[in-house]
Order: structure tokens, then sequence, then C-alpha cells
């Protein structure tokens, strides 16, 4: 079909060094907005559509995005059973997340129609990131549609490379930036950061955010421009107000009462002493109102509530510098750690800061245990993988449990991403060859539980005996800002997050930051509150830091005795075969006599874990015998595997025989070796020679000279006169020495 039936609108954007293209018009024309991307090879159409109803009793706004990644988009099928795509994998639910956090404070307040953004990767370079790409279609497929949207929005990644910020850097680049950040906002402010970091400071981090702004706008503007082009118009929406008199009369009953009942110590106590209030008021409304009228204002009743209590906790801390508990704005919670108190654990640790605690466990496994990957780059494994759970008792709340959710998920990520570069890695594989998973439960939760996840992560770490850089330690910063007034608040409650306008997760080291997560309700931070909430941060981090040391100063000497030990030694490639076996069963004998699990690496490198020395002395030693070449001077103890007329072959190694010539066996003439042997005797014998083609000779009289059953002079004799005896003249392998052999007179000889 001709293009020209389609009316696509195009425009391009320089982005740094490169272009991004947006096209739309001719594909997913009945999406309420469809845009395609192309950057690079890669490629991504996101299509957003709306409800035409409201979302009957919707409390909260229904959006739900959804990003997925084809695998043929970069010409593999998938690894799984089924050949086909699956429930999205974490790194997919990652971008939805990003994606989500920086659209959803820009819909109106109010809105309760179901809007769904999908995004899909259709071809993927591998070099031009398609999270930016998905996270930019969507922005410019909402802000073409008809959904009431406060956009547009643009989004980069920044990396920096020996000093120098770069946007959108290459795949292949990225392993040696310092920073990796993702970074959302609208022309106006920075709506959305998330991302890891090297231990950078918190200057460069602020430099970063301000670079990023920059591309920003230029993306903008590029939306706006093809909004002009092809852009539908918005539906319009007013937000329901609320009914003053409502809001009056629910002061009048409320708002006193209200800010004592928020002094209360304790979440659930002070939640008791709210909901108290708020039963007693409405109680009292409903007599003033009368059933019909109630139930007319009954929403505006809750909504009402709602306000009395964000205005008080906001008014509280601007005019007071004084938090809900009483804290100053600055002020960190009481923390507690207790380390290596589960006993079969490898590591772990009971870390409390305030109403927020998490039991956090390190286990210790080895190379199989990795998680494998199966990604649009390919296939990929992970060595240290760190898991977050928030179970429903953690707020004692009930709800149906069941596997992680997209919370779970992005909380674990943060964690893990914070704690990443302080773990030995594939290059302290032989100093340190394990697999690592951290496991962070939380058992209560009144805010930051990701925060006491990071903290207690490295004190587990530690506890295991994981040799870890350095600890890292995060914490979590609110903020209130009424006109030109602004509180940085540090270590946030659950409804300090709620009410307030930012959530700010910092998380580093003594020497900087290592992770970085950030989402803003308001319409921008300047640079000068940006450098103070990360200056509040790094004090903050500082003093948790502090108390992690005085509870542990660094990693114990020696792992759990409940953990394998992981012992390394290295063969030469040649010798892999051997090790294995046909089909795996020498490899699988060894495992089955010594309790070791053995992993053989293409390379050579052997792993041999075990619980208990003894065990894998037993499979190292067994590996080494296979392994092992023979040595001239040494004495094995062989058995006999053939007979021949003029010696015996014997079998001192695995794949390995040598000759025991007659001479050598003992100093009594002997004319045939079956005289003396059978197969199967196992007989000590010293390897005497190795010519230049590896064959092997052996001798029992010098093991019977060595241990003083015949004299050296005797064996000296013995040599003297074999020597001068002449006879038949033999090779190496004895061949010829049979009459009738080949290449000996009266042989046949078979060569054409």
């Amino acid at each position: 079909m001709s293009e020209s039936l389609y009316d696509p609108k195009r425009v391009s954007i320089d982005v740094g060094p490169e272009q991004i293209h947006l096209e739309t018009g001719r594909i997913a024309k009945q999406a309420h907005g469809s845009v395609m991307i192309v950057g690079g090879e890669t490629v991504v159409l996101s299509a957003v559509c709306m409800s035409q109803e409201p979302l009957a009793g919707a409390r909260f706004f229904p959006l739900t995005v959804d990003y997925r990644e084809k695998s043929g988009a970069a010409g593999r099928i998938p690894g799984n059973f089924f050949r086909r795509e699956g429930r999205p994998t974490e790194r997919e639910i990652l971008v939805c997340r990003m994606t989500d956090r920086p659209i959803r404070p820009l819909f109106p307040k109010g809105f309760t129609h179901e809007v769904q953004v999908c995004q899909t990767v259709f071809s993927a370079d591998n070099e031009h990131n398609p999270d930016i790409l998905s996270m930019n279609a969507a922005f410019a497929a909402l802000a073409l549609s008809p959904i009431p949207f406060g956009g547009p929005l643009g989004a980069v990644r920044v990396g920096l490379f020996d000093g120098e910020l770069a946007v959108n850097p290459l795949m292949s680049r990225m392993e040696e930036s310092a920073l990796d950040i993702i970074v959302a906002g609208t022309k106006d402010a920075i709506c959305m950061v998330e991302g890891l970091a090297n231990e950078v400071s918190e200057e460069q981090m602020v430099a970063a955010l301000e670079f990023a702004h920059g591309h920003i706008k230029t993306i903008c503007d590029g939306i706006e421009e093809l909004r002009q082009q092809a852009g539908a118009e918005k539906v319009p929406f007013e937000a329901k107000e609320l009914d003053p008199d409502v809001q009056a009369d629910v002061d009048s009953l409320a708002a006193e009462r209200m800010i004592e009942a928020l002094k209360t110590d304790g979440k659930h106590a002070r939640q008791r002493a709210v909901d108290t209030v708020k039963e007693e008021a409405t109680a009292t409304l409903a007599e003033r109102y009368g059933e019909e009228l109630f139930e007319e204002r009954q929403g505006d009743v809750k909504t009402a509530f709602t306000e009395i209590e964000k205005r008080i906790m906001r008014d509280t801390i601007v005019n007071t510098n004084r938090r809900l508990d009483g804290r100053a704005l600055d002020e960190v919670r009481d923390i507690s750690i207790d380390v290596g108190f589960l006993p079969r654990a490898h590591g772990s640790c009971l870390f409390t800061r305030g109403e927020t605690q998490a039991i956090v466990t390190t286990t210790l496994g080895t190379s199989r245990d990795e998680q494998r990957l199966d990604q649009l780059t390919g296939e990929d494994f992970k060595r240290f993988m760190l898991h977050y759970n928030f179970p429903p008792w953690s707020v004692g709340e009930t709800r149906r449990i069941t596997g992680p959710g997209r919370r779970e998920i992005g909380h674990g990520n943060l964690a893990e991403r914070a704690i990443t570069g302080t773990v030995p890695n594939e290059e302290d594989e032989e100093s340190f060859p394990y697999t690592v998973r951290v496991v962070s439960d939380i058992t209560e939760s009144n805010g930051s539980s990701s925060m006491a996840t990071v903290c207690g992560a490295t004190m587990s770490l530690m506890d295991a005996g994981v040799k870890i850089r350095t600890p890292v330690a995060g914490i979590a910063m609110g903020l209130v800002k009424e006109d030109d007034e602004v509180r940085v608040l540090t270590d946030i409650l659950g409804a300090e997050d709620h009410f307030g306008d930012m959530d700010f997760k910092v998380c580093g080291t003594r020497e900087g930051i290592t992770a970085f997560q950030m989402d803003v309700k308001i319409a921008g931070l300047s640079g000068d509150v940006m450098r103070r909430a990360l200056d509040q941060a790094r004090d903050a981090r500082l003093h948790i830091l502090d108390k992690m040391h005085e509870c542990l100063a660094e990693p114990r000497d020696e792992i759990s005795p409940y953990a394998p030990r992981i012992y390394t030694i290295k063969i030469d490639v040649d010798k892999i075969r051997d090790v294995i076996g046909p089909g795996g069963k020498v490899v699988r004998e060894i495992q089955a006599k010594t309790g070791a699990e053995i992993d053989v690496g293409p390379d050579g490198t052997i792993h041999v874990a075990a619980v208990d020395g003894e065990s894998a002395d037993a499979a190292i030693e067994m590996i080494e015998h296979i392994t092992a070449d023979a040595e001239v001077g040494k004495t094995y103890t062989g058995t006999v595997v053939r007979l021949e007329s003029f010696g015996a072959f014997v079998n001192i190694l695995p794949n390995k025989d040598g000759l025991l010539r007659l001479p050598e066996l003992s100093l009594e003439r002997v004319r045939e070796a079956a005289d003396v042997l059978d197969i199967g005797d196992e007989l000590e014998v010293k390897v005497i020679e190795i010519d230049r083609m590896g064959r092997v000779n052996l001798s029992k009289l010098e093991v019977d000279a060595d241990a003083g059953r015949i004299s050296h002079e005797d064996l000296a004799q013995r040599r003297r006169s074999a020597s001068s005896s002449g006879g038949p003249r033999r090779d190496d392998r004895g061949r010829g020495s049979r009459p009738g052999g080949r290449g000996r007179p009266g042989g046949r000889d078979r060569r054409r």
C-alpha cells in the first residue's frame, strides 16, 4: 500500500551527537495516540488508549504502563520451553516503572478514566538502548493523544567518561562509565531520576542533572513540534471541586483534635487516634446532614479529612521545623543493628531504623547458582543478586500474597545497584569464586524500607565474610515546599512521603554516591535546593555508616561454617575431557564418592565446592590424579593391563600406561612377563624415562633398590649385563621383538 495513504508526520531531534526520529500517523492509527521512535537501528512503538467512561468507584488514577521486548527484535528466539515471550522480565518491569513515575503526577487530579500505555521493541541494535527510546515514545504518544496530560516530557541517559558527561552513550561504552542515570522531566523541571554511580560526588551529580535537563528541553521542543503537526484536541476535564461547606464543617469538627492526634507517638497508635477523630466527626456530620445529604457528600467528607491531615503535617514542618514524630528536619531515627543473629544463615542482619525494620540474609553458592538471563542482548549470567520482599503483615494489613510485584522488583533493583560495585566481581573469581544472593524481608515499615535494605545488606554481606570493598548506606529524603518556604527532610516517614513533594533516595559510601532515585511531585527544584538535599543526605549517610561501623567494622575473616568452601585449581585445557569423562561419567563419579560439587570451566579452571575440607581434598586429589602427567623419578602404584613377551604395560595414571621391560622387572632371568605377572596385578614402579614421543619407561628394580631389597650396585650390574648381552633390537613399544612382527626378518610387512 502506498505510504501516501497514511499521511505520516515526522520530526527528528538532535540529542547530543545523534538524532532520534519520531513518527506518527502510519502505524497503530486506531490507538488514541501512537508514536514510532527510531534511534540508530533500534525501533520502539508506543500506543496509548483511554477508556470512554471513568472507572466506577476508583480511589486512585487507574494507569497501566506495559513495556515489552520482542526477542525477534534482536534476531533471537526465546530460550524458554514455549519459545514465545512470557511474563515480563525484571528489566521490562523496571522500564515500566521508569515510565510510570514521571507521567503519573501529570494527569489531572481526580481523573479516573483507565489509561494504558504500551511500548513494544520491534528492532534492537544493542547499541541504542530501547529503554530511553521507549520512554520518549510514550511521552510523545500521550502528548499527541486526546488524553488530558500535562506534558510534554523528555528523557535521557547520562554517562560520565574521564570526567566528561555524555548524553545517551552507546551501550557498548557504558561499562567504562562512572555514572549511569536516567533523567526524565518537563521543560521546566526534572520529575524523575534513576540510576547508579561509581562513588561520584554530590557536585558531579548536580552537574549531571543540569546537563540532562538541557537535553530534555530539546526533546520537549521536538515533541511539541510533532504535536502541533498531528496532535488531537485534548478531552476537556474539570476536576470536581471539594464542597467548601463540607471542608468548613470538617475543619470545625476535626481540625484542632487532628493536630493533637497527629502528635501521637508510633505509627499505628497515631493512625488509631486519627481514625477516632474521623469516626466521631463523621458520625456528627451524618446526624447533621441527614441520611440523603450525607450519602451525597460522603466522598467530599473523606477528601476533606485527607486535606486536613496533609495541611497539618505540612504547616507543622514549615512553621515549627519539627516533624510529626517530633524530630528535627535533619534528624535520623534511632538505629539498631544486630548481625549474625540467624545461626544457620551464611550471613544475617536485623536492621531497625525507627519503625522500619528488615531481616537481611546472605547466601553463598557456587557458579551453578548463577542467575541465567535471557535478554535481547543474548544470554548473560549474574553472580550477585539482591531480592526484596514486602509482606502485608509488615504494615499490619491483609492481602493476597503472590509473587514479587513491581514495587518489590523496583526496590530490590535499587538496593542491588547501590551495592553491586563493592561486591567481588568476575575479575576476583580466583580469590572469591562465589555466587551471592542477598534477601531482604521487610518485617516493619514506616518509610524507606529500600534504604533499610541497603544498610542491612551491607552488614549481612560482611557477616557472611564477603570481602566487600567498602560499606554502603542509604537514606530517603523528602521535601515540603509552600510558596518560597522550602524544608528538606531527612529519613522520611510514610506520611511525609505521601503528603510531601519529593521522594529522594540516595545510597553511597563515605567517598560518594553509588545509587540514586528521585521522584518529584511539584513543578521543579532549583539547583540550590538539589545541592541542599544532597548535602543533607550525605550527612545522614555518614551518620548511618558510623552506626554500622560500631556494630561490625569490616568483613569477618572467615565465611560461615555452613557455607561451601570453594577451592580453585587449574588444569590443562586438553585434560578437561579426562575430568568430565564420556557423558560426564567421571565427574559424576567424583562427586558421588566425595560429596563435593565440581564445576569445570572451558579455560581449565575447576571450582571444587564442599562444606567440609575433607570432601574437597578428596575431590581435588582425584582430579589431580586424573590430570597428572608422569614424572621421571617418581614412584607409582600401577596395575598390569597387558602382557607381552618383552615386558608388561602398567597403568600408572588414568589414561597413562608405561612399559616395564623384562630387564627392569627382576634380577633373575625372565623369559616372558607372563611367567611372573598376571593382568590386574598391582605393583610399585618408578618412571625412569619419558622419551621425546612421550612414551613412558618403567622400572620395578629401581623401587626395590630404593626400598633396600636389592643393592644399587646389583641394579647397575644387571643393566650392564642386559646391555652387553645384545639380543634382538626393540623399539620403545616392543614392536618387532616378536618373531614374525612387522618390520622384522620373516615378518609380513602389510604396508603398500
